[in-house]
């Protein structure tokens, strides 16, 4: 079963220290998104990476529908590997969406966990007056619809948009390419489970301290989002990041790094 979990989810295992770091990538990516930010914790965490089932080189033929119709089932995929890995004290980074994936994973099994870090993250991207989530149920609707009647046209306009920085083309080619490698199938169940989730009951039930980094100009989770999670995730940090876009780790790695530091240096003292 633990050679089954590791070859399913493409698990990768590194670094020189001990307290496992774990990084759980967003929709329409996957591990390799991490290698700007992971080379500065190799000495001091061993570090975890995967592919969730659908997306990445995880197992294609292991993907299951129902499982994947709901962020449970990614948050049973992290979980797989925490107990393949039999890993304790974890450092849970999450990208997007999958910062409710850590805190489903978290509030499942807290003993687990140590501390979240969360970047982008948010609990509903669909507006509910007074709740701010950026997107009304029409623009998902049709991004949905996009992606079942041309899906690398949806691909080619979405990915730069969630990236920003146009200064930049290549790290908007870089998420489109990630999107257009996706099985359109898998990642419209993906994007649907995504992007009509939502989590809010979730977040008042977490026991797990997180950081919550929180981009500047992002249109998938506005500043309001990371507000809303600041004051409704009890023992939570908010960090507002210059950074723009939706993709910290990729756009502006050195200040995702200097702001996990800074978060997780006490711990590394003590």
């Amino acid at each position: 079963m633990t050679q089954d979990v590791l070859t399913r989810n493409n698990v990768k295992v590194f670094g020189r220290g001990t307290q496992p770091m774990v990084f759980a990538h967003g929709f329409g990516c996957d591990q390799n998104m991490w290698r700007l930010v992971t080379p500065a914790f190799e000495d001091d965490y061993r570090i975890v990476l995967l592919d969730y089932v659908g997306s990445g080189h995880s197992d294609l033929s292991a993907y299951d529908p129902e499982r994947y119709a709901t962020l449970d089932g990614y948050a049973r995929d992290v979980l797989d590997v925490v107990h393949a890995l039999d890993l304790r004290d974890v450092i849970l980074v999450g990208h997007s969406v999958s910062g409710m994936v850590a805190v489903l994973a978290a509030n499942q099994e807290p003993e687990r966990f140590e501390r979240l870090v969360l970047i982008g993250p948010s609990p509903r991207y669909i507006n509910d007056p007074p709740y701010v989530g950026g997107f009304e149920r029409a623009d998902i609707e049709g991004l949905l619809e996009m992606m079942d009647h041309n899906f690398i046209g949806w691909a080619n306009f979405l990915a730069p948009a969630i990236m920003k920085n146009p200064d930049r083309p290549e790290l908007g080619e870089e998420l489109t390419s990630g999107f257009c490698s996706t099985d359109p199938v898998v990642a419209r169940r993906f994007a649907q489970a995504t992007f009509l989730s939502d989590n809010r009951a979730d977040l008042g039930r977490l026991r797990v301290p997180s950081l919550i980094l929180q981009c500047s100009d992002d249109m998938v989770a506005p500043v309001e989002v990371g507000e809303y999670l600041s004051r409704a995730l009890p023992g939570s940090t908010l960090r507002v990041m210059r950074a723009t876009g939706h993709c910290p780790h990729m756009s502006h790695p050195e200040e995702t790094i200097e702001l996990m530091r800074h978060y997780l240096q006490p711990a590394l003292a003590a």
